[in-house]
């Protein structure tokens, strides 16, 4: 695979402190101590906006920073929200009208929580390989807790943000590989169920809390480890090459696991943006992504491995390389 990103751009609202939360007067004392024990302080919200709203406004932004008018787009992928605004319509052809991309072929993927990043860039990537007029093709989402309460017991908390990522056949970051694995084992671990309910009574639950804390932990770090050493062999680099490791933003307790796994040390701009902004859903890994890089842990010429898991379950891991040299582009 040779894919680039030419723009990655996350939009943050104001944050709010986590005690400030409104639910957290009715938390219970076990939902109490495993949320402060997240190593979230602040969490990034905007009740104004809806995931339609961040996911235009980082659209926005990353094509002022690309130089590029929205209707030179040739493609527009949506990651879908879990819970749309309305029923039987299309957000992302809705986005295509707001940012006025009418060039573009516009659609939406999803179904694995907050590692749906993965099949969207698969997908953009099917779109520049299948068409030698297809360029340039930005991919989308605005993330936002499904329920009114933030926090996922006993998971993470929920922030709100907008992200538009630019792929194209050149640009500043390389995608060399990825990798993808799903299992339907665990497809309803979480759920919400919503019909016949008012919005203010939906509730984000665990159907099966032994399952998430033993054995998905566990199946997690072989599948994790294993996509790892497989990507890194079929692309012949050695771990010790990696010059930047970056993973999802759920708990600090996560990243530490997923480091011990790999026996690496995760980039501190995963543990800083988990810290101020909480778990960010899909938008997590390239936020991290490009902190890391503003910060000259991915130096001209480095290698990255990016590394999602979610509770839907899915794993992923891609190996991202910064420039080759002064030029920094590739081709397709």
């Amino acid at each position: 695979m040779n894919l680039a990103l030419h723009a990655a751009v996350t939009h943050l609202p104001g944050r709010a402190p986590l005690a400030e939360l409104p639910e957290t007067d009715t938390q219970t004392g076990p939902e109490r101590t495993a949320c402060r024990a997240l190593g979230i302080e602040r969490v990034a919200v905007a009740p104004e906006l809806s995931a339609v709203d961040l996911a235009g406004l980082a659209g926005r932004r990353a094509l002022a920073e690309a130089g590029l008018d929205a209707d030179r787009l040739d493609g527009l992928i949506l990651v879908e929200h879990r819970a749309p605004d309305t029923l039987s319509t299309s957000e992302a052809t809705r986005l295509q009208h707001i940012l006025g991309a009418d060039r573009a072929q516009a659609f939406s993927v999803g179904g694995l929580g907050c590692a749906s990043l993965v099949p969207a860039l698969l997908s953009a990537a099917g779109l520049l390989a299948a068409g030698p007029d297809t360029a340039r093709v930005l991919v989308l989402h605005g993330s936002k807790p499904v329920t009114s309460r933030r926090y996922r017991h006993p998971v993470t908390v929920n922030g709100d943000s907008g992200q538009a990522v630019l792929v194209s056949r050149d640009g500043p970051l390389r995608v060399r590989d990825i990798l993808l694995e799903t299992s339907g084992e665990y497809w309803e671990l979480f759920r919400v169920d919503y019909r016949d309910r008012p919005v203010d009574q939906w509730r984000e639950e665990c159907t099966d809390p032994a399952a998430h804390s033993f054995r998905l932990a566990v199946e997690s770090r072989k599948r994790i480890s294993s996509l790892t050493a497989r990507l890194l062999e079929r692309n012949g680099v050695r771990s010790r090459e990696i010059s930047c490791w970056i993973g999802q933003n759920l708990s600090a307790a996560a990243l530490q696991v997923l480091g011990e796994a790999l026996e690496v040390e995760l980039s501190d701009a995963c543990a800083d943006n988990l810290r101020e902004n909480g778990h960010l859903g899909p938008n997590d890994a390239l936020f991290n992504l490009r902190t890391a890089t503003e910060r000259g842990q991915l130096p001209d010429g480095g290698l990255a491995v990016v590394l999602t898991m979610s509770p839907a379950a899915a794993w992923s891991a891609m190996l991202v390389e910064h420039g080759t040299g002064s030029a920094g582009t590739h081709l397709l």
